[in-house]
This record gives C-alpha cells, structure tokens and sequence, in this order.
C-alpha cells in the first residue's frame, strides 16, 4: 500500500460576487413576485456572497464541466502537465447532462490523453466520494496521481422560469401561486463553483497533505429521502421518479426542481452527524486534542450550534479556535464546498507541519456523511 498526498489545491468561482441583494436579479422573480422567505432563509444561513455562473438575463456563462475544467487548469505546471495525469475523478450533485458521465465531459474539454475516469453523483458526498476513489487508487498502486474535482452549476435549476409554469397552474386551480417552501427554501441556500486537488504518492512543495484515512457512513437503510430532484415524494414517503410522470406533470408540478423535507432535515441532520463523526473517530483512534483544524461543510450557519451541541454531547467537541468555515463568502457549493475550504486553508500559509485536519460533510439526499483526516508535511 502506497501513501496518498494532497500536493495542490485549486479553485474556480465564476464571474463576480453576487450580494444578498442581488440574488433575485440573477434567478428572477416567480410570479413577478419577491420571495417572502428570501430574506429569513438568508438571515439563518447567514450566507453574504455566492457565485453564479450565469449573468443578470439568467443565461449560463459557464457549463458544470467548464467551471471543473477551470478548477483544475491551475494544478498543472512544468513539473505536472495534463499529459501527466492517469486519473480523473469528478463529483457533483448537477451535472450538465444525464449522459455521458460528468468526468467524461470535464475529460473532453481537457483535451489530454487517455486517463482513467470516476463520476460520482450523489449530493453533498459527490465530492468526497470523488476524493476517495482517487486516493484508493493511488493507495492501492493503480496509479501515481490522480485529479479529484467537487463541482456544482445549480443556478440554472433555480431560475424562476423553472417554476412559473406551476406558479400559473396554481392560479388556475384558485389556490395561491407560491410555490412550496421545500422548493424556494433552497433558491436562496445554493450557488455555483468547482474546486479540485491533485492527489499523488509522494509529498510535494512546500506543503502537501497526507491522507491518514477516510470513513463514509449512510442512514438510507432505516431514514428517508430528504433532498431530492427528479421526482416527488409520496405520502408513504417513497419517491415517485421523473419518469412515471407525464410531461404536463414535469412543467405543471416542477418535478426536476430540487426539494428538501425541511422537517426531516431539522430532525436527524445534526444527530447522525454527530453518531457518525464519533463512529469515525472511534474507529480510527482520534480524539478531539488530536484535530488542529476542523473543516465541516455546513449548509447554513443555522446549524452549526446545535452541531457543537451535539458534538460535545459525544464527547467529541470541537473549541472554536479549531474550527474553519467560508461558508459566509463563497456561499453552499454542495459538494465543492470541502474543496473550496480546505483550498482555502491550504493556500493561506498557515498551516505548520504536523498539523492534523478533519474534514467533515454530511449530505441530506438519505443521510449521508463522510470523513477525512489529514496530516499536515
């Protein structure tokens, strides 16, 4: 078994900063009208900037693929050139398309050579689950090197065009054309960016990052779906897929809209999160003194006290000065956002040598978690 580094970190945030002010102006009004949980949502996210890979007339200027194409240019150099590269590994919760794979088409616009290639669909956990079949890879002598990318392009699935149709549906059968909380609650929560590290069997530069483990947990077997797209939850709870329903349905009900059942969220989150983390630890033989930096991806700051509360209650709790977040700046990524902060953390000069990072992300589709210990070189 070979060692695995992280040896370079990169991102791409498209376009400039947009202000909680400005995000109606990029999604657009449903009904012409103002969102009247806009500024509650943004209030408990505590969410100040986010990043858009579409302008003010609601148009792409960037595809998925092209945002993870622009996150791993910078990890080439002289010493490492995309002809160097054996695998691609990609994560994302939005891909461009159903068909070919994300990686593919991230593949196909890096015009290389021929490299090994990884999609890994999912929510939340798409990109570390990107991370881990790269670093299995290197670990198990596969390959030398691999590039693992989280990545999302969800602004387009927000557009207020998305759901007009069933805004006017609404008003057609005389009921109020507001669309579900579980629908607008995650316009103001989700935005765009890539991030992306090279992953290779020896340590390089001035900094690189040992990967001591990682541990992925899932609770689908006993809770239920969450987060969801493509699809609609019956009341027994099972999920009515896309395809059973007919193309009136799609426009008339915004099937491919992305949904969460805020109450199971609420209830389990938090709890799991804490059980599984704590699971990990155990497992691995870490304790809380152990960790310099803790990295969790949070998807609003609403959460993050009853975190700690639910840490402490396991007798893993976290001191503040541990924690590191950038949630507030660059806003939810989904399943880039652990790369948007560890980049972060990588690129700032702090870190000393023997620094240990634990890298934290739950995902809501079924309750998923997964973990990352890092040792600082």
């Amino acid at each position: 078994m070979f060692e695995v580094y992280i040896t370079k970190a990169a991102k791409y945030l498209p376009n400039e900063a947009v202000s909680n002010d400005e995000m109606e102006a990029f999604l657009g009004l449903i009904n012409d009208t103002a969102s009247k949980a806009r500024r509650i949502i943004l209030r408990n996210n505590k969410i100040t900037s986010r990043y858009y890979a579409v302008d003010k007339d609601g148009k792409s200027t960037h595809s998925n693929a092209e945002l993870t194409k622009n996150a791993i240019l910078p990890l080439f150099d002289e010493n490492f050139t995309p002809q160097d590269l054996e695998v691609l590994s990609c994560g994302t919760s939005t891909p461009d398309i159903f068909l070919p794979s994300h990686a593919a088409m991230v593949h196909g616009l890096l015009k290389n050579k021929s490299v090994e290639l990884n999609s890994s669909t999912g929510v939340c956990c798409a990109g570390m689950n990107s991370l881990k079949f790269g670093y299995l890879s290197i670990k198990s002598g596969n390959s030398k090197n691999a590039i693992c990318t989280g990545s999302e392009k969800v602004s387009t699935w927000l557009n207020a065009q998305k759901y007009n149709h069933e805004a006017d549906n609404l008003k057609s059968l005389e009921e109020q054309p507001i669309i579900a909380f579980k629908k607008d609650f995650l316009r103001w929560m989700l935005s765009d960016g890539a991030g992306a590290f090279l992953l290779e069997n020896k340590p390089k530069g001035e900094i690189s990052l040992k990967i001591e483990w990682m541990e992925a947990f899932s609770y689908a077997y006993e809770l239920e779906t969450c987060m969801y797209a493509g699809g609609d939850k019956m009341e027994n709870g099972e999920i009515k897929g896309w395809s059973d329903y007919s193309p009136e349905q799609w426009l008339n009900e915004s099937v491919f809209s992305i949904k969460q059942d805020v109450k199971l969220l609420d209830e389990f989150i938090l709890s799991k999160g804490a059980e599984s983390m704590k699971d990990a630890m155990d497992k691995n033989n870490i304790k809380s003194e152990d960790i310099t930096y803790f990295i969790p991806h949070v998807s609003s700051n609403f959460f993050v006290e009853g975190l700690k509360k639910g840490l402490a209650e396991k007798g893993i709790g976290m001191s503040d000065e541990k924690w590191f977040m950038n949630l507030s700046r660059v806003g939810n990524v989904g399943s880039a956002s652990i790369y948007l902060a560890l980049e972060e953390l990588m690129n700032a000069g702090n870190l000393k040598k023997g620094d240990k990072i634990l890298l934290s992300v739950p995902e809501s589709g079924r309750f998923s978690f997964a973990y990352a210990y890092l040792t600082v070189c």
